[in-house]
């Protein structure tokens, strides 16, 4: 009797150690993947195809850093890669810590000021930005292409990449601009188009295996919404202004009440086209990458081919619905950038 009880115990015991082991192995597992999935939203100054590390490893394409300190500091980024995250340029070090360049002595620690890291001024080539170069030359390439068509033969049916993109324009103009803006609508149409496209394109650019997320970039959807703020203000009427500074109609000590929240609503509609974008797609890719990530999570307990065929399957509908949210995500912030401009642009009647 005593014998099975002690057998029971060492079992237990191996139970639990087991299971402890497992916990362990699955805690840094998901610690690692949460590493990846938040590098991976963040803008980077290397394309990396894939990191041995085993071999700590990097293989990839490096991308021009170009700094403001003490004069123009330009060098690849292959020197933070080389050099374990710390770069030297003349008399200055550079580390760079998620993805942000310090300045740094030569221990690699960061040079503080008044309690703050030193910044230098970062001009650099990223992700984004090839991205963004990428995107502007091909549809300044496909748009002019399609104008030349045009002027050769308005009556002609286009081909190739202006057949996809006919439809698309007219939609835009149909149904956003004349809508939303009404008869002034052609002089915002550049705008209104280039913004659809860049917007739509770029999604579409995420989600491909190269890595990119330029509409998750605070900056970029930042600029996006400065711009359409810009026109807003800039080509509002008198009687957009009017009703905001002093609203007609109402009693004087209402309008001391509503001065302060409309002013303060030209800035909300430019935080909520900056936001709306920026959150939409920083969780698409999130979700993406965390459906990828459970082939890694599951394949101690299913077969390996269970779990991938798991992931794939969550990831392939998410892709579908991501590929419908990348046309979704440039329709919403036309449509909300017309509307905008429509209401600033209309003449009031009283």
């Amino acid at each position: 009797m005593k014998l099975l009880q002690y057998a029971l115990s060492l079992l237990l015991l191996f139970f639990s150690v087991t299971t402890f082991a497992q916990e362990k192995e699955i805690n840094n597992k998901s610690k690692k993947i949460s590493e990846t999935i938040e590098h991976h939203l963040l803008d980077d100054y290397y394309f990396t195809l894939f990191k041995d590390e085993k071999e700590n490893k990097t293989y990839g394409f490096p991308l021009p850093i170009i700094l403001m300190d003490q004069g123009v500091k330009i060098f690849s980024s292959s020197a933070f890669i080389q050099g374990n995250q710390q770069a030297k340029q003349g008399d200055n070090y550079y580390i760079l810590d998620h993805n942000k360049i310090y300045k740094a002595d030569v221990n690699g620690q960061k040079i503080l000021v008044n309690g703050k890291p030193v910044k230098p001024f970062d001009l650099s080539i990223t992700k984004s930005v090839v991205g963004l170069i990428f995107i502007a030359l091909l549809l300044f390439l496909f748009f002019t292409r399609l104008a030349k068509s045009y002027k050769k033969d308005p009556t002609k049916v286009p081909n190739g990449m202006g057949r996809l993109l006919e439809p698309l324009i007219l939609y835009v103009r149909d149904e956003i601009a004349k809508p939303n803006i009404g008869t002034k609508y052609k002089q915002y149409m550049p705008y209104l188009l280039s913004v659809f496209f860049l917007i739509w394109m770029v999604n579409i650019l995420g989600l491909t295996p190269f890595g990119f997320n330029i509409t998750g970039n605070i900056s970029v959807t930042f600029c996006l919404a400065l711009l359409t703020l810009i026109i807003v203000n800039v080509k509002g009427t008198k009687s957009y202004w009017q009703h905001i500074l002093w609203m007609p109609g109402v009693p004087y000590p209402v309008r001391l009440i509503l001065l302060p929240i409309e002013v303060l609503g030209i800035f909300t509609k430019g935080l909520s086209l900056m936001i709306r974008l920026y959150a939409n797609n920083v969780a698409g890719h999130t979700v993406i990458m965390g459906l990828i990530a459970i082939i890694f999570l599951l394949n101690e307990e299913f077969t390996v081919g269970g779990s991938i065929s798991i992931s794939l399957l969550l990831t392939l509908f998410i892709y579908i619905i991501k590929i419908l949210a990348a046309f979704l995500q440039a329709y919403i912030f036309t449509i909300l950038s017309a509307l905008f401009i429509g209401q600033a642009v209309e003449e009031q009647q009283h």
